[in-house]
Protein backbone atom coordinates (compact mmCIF):
# COMPACT_ATOMS: atom_id res chain seq x y z
CA UNK A 1 0.00 0.00 0.00
CA UNK A 2 1.17 3.43 -1.04
CA UNK A 3 1.98 6.07 1.67
CA UNK A 4 0.88 9.02 -0.54
CA UNK A 5 -2.69 10.18 0.55
CA UNK A 6 -5.26 9.83 -2.30
CA UNK A 7 -5.76 13.29 -4.41
CA UNK A 8 -8.90 12.62 -4.92
CA UNK A 9 -10.15 12.22 -1.64
CA UNK A 10 -8.34 15.34 -0.61
CA UNK A 11 -9.51 17.31 -3.65
CA UNK A 12 -13.26 15.90 -1.77
CA UNK A 13 -12.57 17.24 1.18
CA UNK A 14 -11.67 20.48 0.38
CA UNK A 15 -14.79 20.58 -1.70
CA UNK A 16 -16.55 19.42 0.91
CA UNK A 17 -15.33 21.97 3.58
CA UNK A 18 -15.69 24.39 0.81
CA UNK A 19 -19.53 24.11 0.34
CA UNK A 20 -19.69 23.85 4.20
CA UNK A 21 -18.44 27.66 4.77
CA UNK A 22 -20.20 29.02 2.07
CA UNK A 23 -23.48 27.17 3.41
CA UNK A 24 -22.45 28.70 7.19
CA UNK A 25 -21.87 32.06 4.98
CA UNK A 26 -25.43 32.13 4.02
CA UNK A 27 -27.31 31.20 7.08
CA UNK A 28 -27.90 34.76 7.85
CA UNK A 29 -28.87 35.85 4.42
CA UNK A 30 -30.96 33.26 3.82
CA UNK A 31 -32.71 33.53 7.30
CA UNK A 32 -33.05 36.77 6.68
CA UNK A 33 -35.24 35.63 3.31
CA UNK A 34 -37.37 33.09 5.07
CA UNK A 35 -38.08 35.41 8.04
CA UNK A 36 -39.43 38.70 5.98
CA UNK A 37 -41.20 35.78 3.78
CA UNK A 38 -39.34 36.34 0.45
CA UNK A 39 -37.84 32.82 0.34
CA UNK A 40 -41.16 30.63 1.28
CA UNK A 41 -39.32 27.51 -0.84
CA UNK A 42 -36.24 26.28 -1.04
CA UNK A 43 -35.98 26.52 -4.88
CA UNK A 44 -37.01 30.13 -4.34
CA UNK A 45 -34.08 30.47 -1.77
CA UNK A 46 -31.44 28.88 -4.07
CA UNK A 47 -32.28 31.45 -6.32
CA UNK A 48 -31.91 34.27 -4.20
CA UNK A 49 -28.53 33.00 -2.39
CA UNK A 50 -27.17 32.00 -5.44
CA UNK A 51 -26.07 28.96 -4.68
CA UNK A 52 -26.42 25.39 -5.80
CA UNK A 53 -29.61 23.27 -4.47
CA UNK A 54 -27.46 21.21 -2.39
CA UNK A 55 -26.39 24.43 -0.22
CA UNK A 56 -29.56 25.71 -0.11
CA UNK A 57 -30.53 22.42 0.94
CA UNK A 58 -27.74 22.22 3.74
CA UNK A 59 -28.38 25.63 4.81
CA UNK A 60 -32.14 25.20 5.49
CA UNK A 61 -31.48 21.90 6.85
CA UNK A 62 -28.94 23.56 9.57
CA UNK A 63 -31.43 26.44 10.68
CA UNK A 64 -33.99 24.06 11.07
CA UNK A 65 -31.54 21.86 13.55
CA UNK A 66 -31.32 25.07 15.09
CA UNK A 67 -35.02 25.54 15.69
CA UNK A 68 -35.31 28.57 13.59
CA UNK A 69 -37.60 27.32 10.28
CA UNK A 70 -39.68 24.48 9.12
CA UNK A 71 -38.68 22.74 5.69
CA UNK A 72 -41.70 20.96 4.64
CA UNK A 73 -40.24 18.20 2.16
CA UNK A 74 -43.54 16.86 1.07
CA UNK A 75 -45.67 20.63 0.78
CA UNK A 76 -49.21 20.18 -1.70
CA UNK A 77 -48.92 20.90 -5.22
CA UNK A 78 -50.85 23.26 -6.72
CA UNK A 79 -53.85 22.67 -8.82
CA UNK A 80 -52.30 22.63 -12.36
CA UNK A 81 -48.90 22.37 -11.76
CA UNK A 82 -46.51 19.98 -13.34
CA UNK A 83 -43.35 17.97 -11.58
CA UNK A 84 -42.41 18.13 -7.67
CA UNK A 85 -42.94 20.50 -5.76
CA UNK A 86 -40.12 22.90 -4.12
CA UNK A 87 -39.63 22.09 -0.26
CA UNK A 88 -41.77 24.74 1.31
CA UNK A 89 -39.73 27.00 3.81
CA UNK A 90 -41.49 28.71 7.11
CA UNK A 91 -40.81 30.28 10.53
CA UNK A 92 -40.62 28.05 13.44
CA UNK A 93 -43.95 28.37 15.14
CA UNK A 94 -42.70 27.36 18.58
CA UNK A 95 -39.17 28.46 17.81
CA UNK A 96 -37.19 31.52 19.83
CA UNK A 97 -39.08 34.75 20.32
CA UNK A 98 -37.51 38.30 21.35
CA UNK A 99 -38.77 40.47 24.30
CA UNK A 100 -40.22 43.52 22.69
CA UNK A 101 -41.32 46.89 25.19
CA UNK A 102 -42.63 50.05 23.96
CA UNK A 103 -43.74 53.19 26.04
CA UNK A 104 -45.78 56.13 24.91
CA UNK A 105 -47.68 58.89 26.77
CA UNK A 106 -50.61 56.70 27.76
CA UNK A 107 -48.77 53.57 29.06
CA UNK A 108 -46.57 50.53 28.12
CA UNK A 109 -46.91 47.18 27.09
CA UNK A 110 -44.84 44.24 26.48
CA UNK A 111 -45.21 41.58 23.79
CA UNK A 112 -42.74 37.83 22.94
CA UNK A 113 -42.65 38.43 18.81
CA UNK A 114 -41.07 35.46 16.67
CA UNK A 115 -39.33 35.41 13.83
CA UNK A 116 -41.85 36.74 10.90
CA UNK A 117 -43.15 39.28 13.06
CA UNK A 118 -45.34 37.28 15.18
CA UNK A 119 -46.26 38.49 18.24
CA UNK A 120 -46.94 35.46 20.26
CA UNK A 121 -47.84 36.74 23.13
CA UNK A 122 -48.36 40.21 24.89
CA UNK A 123 -48.99 41.60 28.02
CA UNK A 124 -52.14 43.92 29.16
CA UNK A 125 -51.03 47.71 28.89
CA UNK A 126 -50.54 49.70 31.56
CA UNK A 127 -52.18 53.09 31.21
CA UNK A 128 -49.73 55.24 33.23
CA UNK A 129 -46.08 55.68 33.36
CA UNK A 130 -44.26 57.11 36.39
CA UNK A 131 -41.52 60.19 35.90
CA UNK A 132 -38.47 58.03 36.61
CA UNK A 133 -37.57 55.74 33.58
CA UNK A 134 -36.21 52.64 36.06
CA UNK A 135 -39.48 52.34 37.48
CA UNK A 136 -41.14 51.81 34.19
CA UNK A 137 -38.62 50.01 32.46
CA UNK A 138 -38.61 47.73 35.19
CA UNK A 139 -42.32 46.94 35.16
CA UNK A 140 -42.04 46.69 31.51
CA UNK A 141 -39.89 44.24 31.32
CA UNK A 142 -40.87 42.48 34.77
CA UNK A 143 -44.57 41.78 32.48
CA UNK A 144 -42.36 40.39 29.80
CA UNK A 145 -40.26 38.42 31.60
CA UNK A 146 -44.14 36.62 32.90
CA UNK A 147 -44.55 35.85 29.42
CA UNK A 148 -41.63 34.30 29.45
CA UNK A 149 -42.20 32.24 31.96
CA UNK A 150 -45.62 31.14 31.03
CA UNK A 151 -44.61 30.24 27.74
CA UNK A 152 -41.29 28.71 28.61
CA UNK A 153 -39.54 30.05 25.40
CA UNK A 154 -36.12 30.60 25.13
CA UNK A 155 -35.48 34.63 24.43
CA UNK A 156 -32.63 36.10 21.93
CA UNK A 157 -32.92 39.55 23.42
CA UNK A 158 -34.55 42.19 24.13
CA UNK A 159 -35.57 45.99 22.42
CA UNK A 160 -37.51 48.63 23.23
CA UNK A 161 -39.43 51.36 21.86
CA UNK A 162 -39.80 55.01 23.19
CA UNK A 163 -41.62 57.93 21.67
CA UNK A 164 -38.22 59.86 21.63
CA UNK A 165 -34.98 60.47 19.81
CA UNK A 166 -32.60 57.93 20.81
CA UNK A 167 -28.81 59.29 20.76
CA UNK A 168 -26.02 56.98 19.24
CA UNK A 169 -23.95 55.16 20.77
CA UNK A 170 -24.52 56.18 24.26
CA UNK A 171 -28.51 55.00 24.17
CA UNK A 172 -29.79 58.47 25.79
CA UNK A 173 -33.42 59.56 25.13
CA UNK A 174 -32.66 63.58 24.06
CA UNK A 175 -36.14 64.59 23.94
CA UNK A 176 -38.83 62.42 25.44
CA UNK A 177 -41.34 65.46 25.54
CA UNK A 178 -44.35 63.47 25.64
CA UNK A 179 -43.26 62.16 28.90
CA UNK A 180 -41.99 63.14 32.29
CA UNK A 181 -38.96 61.82 31.88
CA UNK A 182 -35.40 64.12 32.31
CA UNK A 183 -33.92 64.60 28.78
CA UNK A 184 -31.01 62.75 28.77
CA UNK A 185 -32.26 59.77 29.82
CA UNK A 186 -29.91 56.64 29.38
CA UNK A 187 -32.92 54.59 28.40
CA UNK A 188 -30.73 52.14 26.88
CA UNK A 189 -28.59 51.10 29.77
CA UNK A 190 -31.27 51.05 32.03
CA UNK A 191 -33.39 48.93 29.67
CA UNK A 192 -30.43 46.40 29.67
CA UNK A 193 -29.80 46.25 33.40
CA UNK A 194 -33.43 45.26 34.13
CA UNK A 195 -33.16 42.78 31.17
CA UNK A 196 -30.38 41.59 33.14
CA UNK A 197 -31.82 41.50 36.67
CA UNK A 198 -34.93 39.95 35.34
CA UNK A 199 -32.41 37.07 34.30
CA UNK A 200 -33.55 37.53 30.54
CA UNK A 201 -30.45 36.21 27.79
CA UNK A 202 -29.31 38.41 25.02
CA UNK A 203 -28.62 41.72 24.23
CA UNK A 204 -30.85 44.52 24.45
CA UNK A 205 -31.75 47.56 22.28
CA UNK A 206 -33.58 51.11 22.91
CA UNK A 207 -34.91 52.92 19.49
CA UNK A 208 -37.47 55.78 18.36
CA UNK A 209 -40.15 53.84 18.20
CA UNK A 210 -41.40 55.33 14.79
CA UNK A 211 -38.07 54.16 13.03
CA UNK A 212 -38.86 50.91 14.70
CA UNK A 213 -42.28 51.20 13.50
CA UNK A 214 -40.76 52.03 9.65
CA UNK A 215 -38.20 49.13 10.45
CA UNK A 216 -41.08 46.76 10.93
CA UNK A 217 -43.16 47.72 7.85
CA UNK A 218 -40.51 47.37 5.67
CA UNK A 219 -40.06 43.70 6.64
CA UNK A 220 -43.17 42.49 7.15
CA UNK A 221 -45.85 45.33 5.79
CA UNK A 222 -47.05 48.22 4.27
CA UNK A 223 -43.10 48.97 3.16
CA UNK A 224 -42.06 45.50 1.99
CA UNK A 225 -40.29 45.70 -1.47
CA UNK A 226 -39.60 49.73 -1.08
CA UNK A 227 -35.82 50.75 -1.69
CA UNK A 228 -36.52 54.49 0.20
CA UNK A 229 -39.10 54.28 2.45
CA UNK A 230 -40.28 57.07 4.49
CA UNK A 231 -43.14 56.57 7.18
CA UNK A 232 -45.06 59.40 9.05
CA UNK A 233 -46.59 58.77 11.85
CA UNK A 234 -48.75 60.25 14.96
CA UNK A 235 -49.33 57.79 17.89
CA UNK A 236 -50.61 58.85 21.25
CA UNK A 237 -48.93 62.60 20.92
CA UNK A 238 -47.04 64.16 18.65
CA UNK A 239 -45.66 63.13 14.48
CA UNK A 240 -42.52 61.24 14.12
CA UNK A 241 -41.04 60.12 11.12
CA UNK A 242 -38.53 57.59 9.67
CA UNK A 243 -36.83 56.83 6.61
CA UNK A 244 -34.94 53.15 5.02
CA UNK A 245 -32.84 53.94 2.26
CA UNK A 246 -31.51 51.03 -0.22
CA UNK A 247 -33.14 48.54 2.33
CA UNK A 248 -31.69 49.94 5.52
CA UNK A 249 -32.68 52.19 8.20
CA UNK A 250 -31.38 55.92 8.16
CA UNK A 251 -30.51 56.86 11.52
CA UNK A 252 -28.24 59.86 10.84
CA UNK A 253 -25.03 60.22 12.11
CA UNK A 254 -26.36 59.51 15.67
CA UNK A 255 -29.40 58.50 15.45
CA UNK A 256 -31.31 61.46 15.30
CA UNK A 257 -32.04 61.68 11.64
CA UNK A 258 -35.86 62.38 10.24
CA UNK A 259 -37.40 64.54 13.54
CA UNK A 260 -40.22 65.73 10.59
CA UNK A 261 -42.67 66.48 13.95
CA UNK A 262 -40.83 69.70 13.72
CA UNK A 263 -41.35 70.75 10.28
CA UNK A 264 -43.08 74.13 10.48
CA UNK A 265 -47.04 73.95 8.54
CA UNK A 266 -48.18 76.68 9.93
CA UNK A 267 -46.22 79.56 10.65
CA UNK A 268 -48.85 80.98 13.00
CA UNK A 269 -50.02 77.71 14.84
CA UNK A 270 -49.68 76.59 18.01
CA UNK A 271 -46.29 76.99 19.99
CA UNK A 272 -44.25 73.94 20.10
CA UNK A 273 -42.28 71.63 22.99
CA UNK A 274 -39.26 72.36 20.56
CA UNK A 275 -39.40 76.02 20.66
CA UNK A 276 -41.39 76.87 17.71
CA UNK A 277 -44.53 77.49 16.48
CA UNK A 278 -46.88 75.54 13.85
CA UNK A 279 -45.05 72.29 13.49
CA UNK A 280 -46.60 69.18 12.60
CA UNK A 281 -45.92 67.62 16.01
CA UNK A 282 -48.64 70.20 17.24
CA UNK A 283 -50.31 70.82 14.23
CA UNK A 284 -51.30 67.44 12.95
CA UNK A 285 -51.56 64.88 16.32
CA UNK A 286 -54.23 63.56 18.04
CA UNK A 287 -54.97 66.29 20.69
CA UNK A 288 -54.78 69.17 17.23
CA UNK A 289 -57.63 67.11 15.91
CA UNK A 290 -59.47 66.66 18.63
CA UNK A 291 -59.35 70.67 19.29
CA UNK A 292 -59.95 71.58 15.60
CA UNK A 293 -63.15 69.13 15.77
CA UNK A 294 -64.27 71.55 19.55
CA UNK A 295 -63.96 68.24 21.10
CA UNK A 296 -62.87 68.02 24.80
CA UNK A 297 -60.29 65.53 25.50
CA UNK A 298 -61.48 62.44 28.06
CA UNK A 299 -59.44 60.51 30.37
CA UNK A 300 -60.95 57.17 29.85
CA UNK A 301 -59.19 56.08 26.64
CA UNK A 302 -55.80 57.39 24.57
CA UNK A 303 -55.96 60.86 22.57
CA UNK A 304 -55.25 58.19 19.47
CA UNK A 305 -58.16 56.06 19.98
CA UNK A 306 -60.55 59.24 20.92
CA UNK A 307 -59.47 60.58 17.38
CA UNK A 308 -59.87 57.88 15.36
CA UNK A 309 -62.84 57.00 16.84
CA UNK A 310 -64.49 60.24 16.32
CA UNK A 311 -62.90 60.31 12.33
CA UNK A 312 -64.57 56.56 11.73
CA UNK A 313 -67.42 56.70 13.63
CA UNK A 314 -68.37 60.32 12.99
CA UNK A 315 -67.33 61.76 10.12
CA UNK A 316 -71.01 62.86 9.18
CA UNK A 317 -70.20 65.37 11.76
CA UNK A 318 -69.58 69.18 9.38
CA UNK A 319 -66.80 69.50 12.31
CA UNK A 320 -65.22 66.27 12.07
CA UNK A 321 -64.96 67.04 8.25
CA UNK A 322 -63.91 70.13 8.75
CA UNK A 323 -61.17 69.26 10.94
CA UNK A 324 -60.12 65.75 9.10
CA UNK A 325 -59.76 68.55 5.80
CA UNK A 326 -57.13 70.82 7.88
CA UNK A 327 -55.32 68.19 9.11
CA UNK A 328 -54.85 66.50 6.00
CA UNK A 329 -53.96 70.29 4.62
CA UNK A 330 -51.02 70.70 6.95
CA UNK A 331 -50.05 66.83 6.76
CA UNK A 332 -49.96 67.11 3.22
CA UNK A 333 -47.65 70.42 3.19
CA UNK A 334 -45.19 68.51 5.67
CA UNK A 335 -45.15 65.53 2.93
CA UNK A 336 -44.87 67.76 -0.01
CA UNK A 337 -41.68 69.14 1.27
CA UNK A 338 -40.25 65.74 2.45
CA UNK A 339 -41.08 64.36 -1.12
CA UNK A 340 -39.16 67.32 -2.61
CA UNK A 341 -36.35 66.39 0.00
CA UNK A 342 -35.74 62.70 -0.16
CA UNK A 343 -37.09 61.60 -2.85
CA UNK A 344 -39.29 58.54 -1.59
CA UNK A 345 -40.33 55.59 -3.88
CA UNK A 346 -43.34 54.65 -1.27
CA UNK A 347 -45.31 57.16 1.28
CA UNK A 348 -46.60 55.14 4.86
CA UNK A 349 -48.74 56.66 7.25
CA UNK A 350 -49.72 55.11 10.88
CA UNK A 351 -51.72 55.66 13.89
CA UNK A 352 -54.00 58.83 13.40
CA UNK A 353 -52.32 59.99 9.69
CA UNK A 354 -53.69 56.21 8.37
CA UNK A 355 -57.02 56.68 9.87
CA UNK A 356 -56.88 60.63 7.94
CA UNK A 357 -55.64 59.06 4.72
CA UNK A 358 -58.28 55.99 5.05
CA UNK A 359 -60.89 59.30 5.49
CA UNK A 360 -60.33 61.27 2.18
CA UNK A 361 -57.58 60.17 0.19
CA UNK A 362 -57.94 61.84 -2.53
CA UNK A 363 -57.78 64.99 -1.02
CA UNK A 364 -54.29 63.92 0.57
CA UNK A 365 -52.63 62.92 -2.58
CA UNK A 366 -53.61 65.83 -4.34
CA UNK A 367 -51.94 68.35 -1.66
CA UNK A 368 -49.32 66.00 -2.07
CA UNK A 369 -49.07 66.20 -5.60
CA UNK A 370 -49.70 69.78 -5.77
CA UNK A 371 -47.11 71.17 -3.56
CA UNK A 372 -44.23 68.86 -4.30
CA UNK A 373 -42.01 69.53 -7.50
CA UNK A 374 -41.76 65.68 -8.04
CA UNK A 375 -45.32 64.67 -7.02
CA UNK A 376 -46.54 66.13 -10.02
CA UNK A 377 -44.48 64.04 -12.59
CA UNK A 378 -46.60 60.94 -11.31
CA UNK A 379 -47.17 61.28 -7.50
CA UNK A 380 -45.30 59.08 -4.94
CA UNK A 381 -47.43 55.93 -3.47
CA UNK A 382 -48.96 56.94 -0.35
CA UNK A 383 -50.14 54.40 1.80
CA UNK A 384 -51.66 52.82 4.73
CA UNK A 385 -49.24 51.10 7.30
CA UNK A 386 -50.58 47.46 7.54
CA UNK A 387 -48.97 46.04 10.40
CA UNK A 388 -50.79 46.19 14.39
CA UNK A 389 -48.46 47.07 17.11
CA UNK A 390 -45.97 47.80 14.59
CA UNK A 391 -42.82 49.77 16.71
CA UNK A 392 -43.68 46.27 19.42
CA UNK A 393 -42.74 44.11 16.09
CA UNK A 394 -39.85 47.22 15.19
CA UNK A 395 -38.49 46.23 18.71
CA UNK A 396 -38.07 43.07 18.27
CA UNK A 397 -36.37 43.40 15.03
CA UNK A 398 -34.05 44.99 17.26
CA UNK A 399 -32.89 41.98 19.11
CA UNK A 400 -33.62 39.35 16.09
CA UNK A 401 -30.97 41.11 13.58
CA UNK A 402 -27.53 39.74 15.60
CA UNK A 403 -29.47 36.29 14.98
CA UNK A 404 -29.93 37.26 11.50
CA UNK A 405 -26.26 38.64 11.03
CA UNK A 406 -24.80 35.27 12.72
CA UNK A 407 -27.79 32.53 13.63
CA UNK A 408 -25.12 30.28 14.84
CA UNK A 409 -22.63 32.65 16.79
CA UNK A 410 -26.36 34.16 18.10
CA UNK A 411 -27.99 30.72 19.23
CA UNK A 412 -24.57 28.34 19.68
Amino acid sequence: MSGKADPRAAGEGTTSRTRLDRGRGALGPALELVHTGRAPTRAVLTAELGVTRATAGAVAAELEALGLIRVDARPGAAAGSQGRPSHRLTVANEGPVALAAQVHADGFRAALVGLGGRIVATAPGCETVDADPAKVLGSVVEAGAGLLRATGRRCVGAGLAVPSAVAEPDGTALNPLHLAWPAGAPVRRIFAQCVRDAGIGGPAFAANDVNLAALAEHRHGAGRGARDLLCVATGHRGVGGALVLDGRLHTGSSGLALEVGHLTVNPEGRPCHCGSRGCLDVEADPLAFLTAAGREPGPEVSLLKQAEDLIRGHYDDPAVRTATAALIDRLGLGLAGLVNILNPDRIILGGLHRALLDADPGRLRAVVADRSLWGQSGGVPILPCTLAHNSLVGAAELAWQPVLDDPLAALT
